[in-house]
C-alpha cells in the first residue's frame, strides 16, 4: 500500500492531482455540450434467472451498471438506480434516462463489485434495496463501513494487488486512476479500483472509473487472457482536466487492444452529465475510433438494457 498511500490518503502513483484551482478554472470556463433534458425509453426485458457453465452473458443497464452471468452467479458492478447521484434527491446530477432493466426484474443477486465510493457508482438507495438479497459485496479499501452500516454481511475490502476466493471464482483487486470522496472533507480517504473475476474459461475486467495509465499492461500481464472487459468511455471533456481520472473514446480502443481483450463493452456515458461532453459524443467517437480497424468487431455498444451471450475464447 506505500506506494499509493500516504498520510492518511490514496494517490495515483506518478499523476500530478488537480488543486482547487484547476477545479475553479474549469468551473468558471465550462462549455457543456448538448443533453436532452429527457430521452425515453422503454425497459430491456427480464435477463434470464442464471446462466450455467461456462456460457458468459453481459447486459449493460446504463452507466457504469452491468449484470454479469456465468456459472450460475450473477454479479453486478456499481448498481445506481436512483434518479439523481448526490448526497440529496432534490438536487445533483439527474439521470437523463431510466435504468435500462428494471430493478425489479433483475434475477437474484450473488454479488457486487464496488468500483470506489462516488455517487454514481456507490448508491446508497439501490443498496438498500439490494441488501435484502445478501449478496457478497466486493470494494476498495475504506469501504466496508459504509457497506456494513448498510447491514451486508458478507464483505470483502481489498486493496490493489490482492484477491479472494468466491464460489468458481478468484476476485482480484486491481489498481485503476481515479479518485475518491463523499464530502469535500473526504477526499481519497478510500480507494478506487477495478476488478477481474478469474476463470479457467477466460478472465472478465471491469475497470471501473479511471484515465488511461500504464497499468492497463501490467493487466494484461498477470490476468490475461481476459475474455470480456468493461471500460469506460464517457465524462472526459475537457480532457485538460478529466484526462487524468476518466479515458476518452480513443483510449478506451487502446486500452481493448493492449489488454488484447477478446471482447469489450463500453460503459460509463449517456446516462448522467457528469462532464462538458454531450450526451451522444462518447458513443460517436468510439464509433469513428473503431472505423476501419480489423479489431472493431471485439468492442461492442450496447443498448441500455440489452444482453448479448460473450463468445467463449478463441
Amino acid at each position: 500500500m506505500q506506494d499509493h498511500f500516504r498520510d492518511g490518503r490514496f494517490f495515483n502513483p506518478g499523476v500530478q492531482e488537480h488543486g482547487f484551482a484547476m477545479a475553479f478554472k474549469w468551473m468558471r470556463n465550462r462549455k457543456p455540450g448538448f443533453w436532452p433534458r429527457w430521452i425515453a425509453s422503454t425497459p430491456g426485458p427480464p435477463p434470464p434467472r442464471q446462466v450455467d457453465g461456462s456460457a458468459l452473458r453481459v447486459t449493460w443497464v446504463n452507466h457504469a451498471t452491468v449484470l454479469l452471468q456465468t456459472e450460475g452467479c450473477n454479479v453486478l458492478t456499481d448498481p445506481v438506480w436512483s434518479h439523481r447521484v448526490s448526497p440529496v434527491s432534490f438536487m445533483g446530477p439527474p439521470r437523463h434516462r431510466d435504468p435500462g432493466i428494471r430493478l425489479d426484474d433483475l434475477p437474484s443477486i450473488h454479488a457486487i463489485l464496488i468500483s470506489h465510493n462516488h455517487y454514481d457508482h456507490f448508491d446508497l438507495p439501490t443498496l438498500r434495496q439490494l441488501r435484502a438479497q445478501q449478496p457478497a459485496v466486493f470494494c476498495p479499501l475504506g469501504v466496508a463501513p459504509k457497506l456494513r452500516s448498510l447491514g451486508f454481511r458478507e464483505i470483502h475490502e481489498l486493496d490493489w494487488g490482492q484477491a479472494v476466493s468466491w464460489k468458481a471464482f478468484q476476485v482480484h483487486c486491481v489498481p485503476a486512476q481515479h479518485f475518491a470522496a463523499r464530502t469535500p472533507w473526504d477526499r481519497n480517504r478510500t480507494l478506487w479500483c477495478g476488478w477481474v473475476l478469474e476463470r479457467p474459461t477466460g478472465n472478465l475486467y471491469f475497470a471501473g472509473d479511471t484515465g488511461f495509465g500504464d497499468f492497463f499492461s501490467a493487466i494484461r500481464d498477470r490476468y490475461a487472457p481476459i475474455r470480456l472487459a468493461l471500460l469506460p468511455i464517457g465524462a472526459y471533456e475537457p480532457e485538460w482536466f478529466m484526462g487524468p481520472i476518466h479515458m476518452n473514446p480513443e483510449q478506451a480502443v487502446e486500452v481493448r487492444s493492449l489488454l488484447d481483450a477478446q471482447t469489450a463493452v463500453g460503459i460509463h456515458f449517456g446516462t448522467f452529465a457528469l462532464a462538458d461532453d454531450a450526451e451522444a459524443a462518447p458513443a460517436e467517437r468510439l464509433r469513428q475510433a473503431l472505423a476501419g480497424r480489423a479489431d472493431a468487431s471485439r468492442f461492442w455498444l450496447l443498448n441500455e438494457g440489452e444482453g448479448r451471450l460473450v463468445p467463449e475464447l478463441t
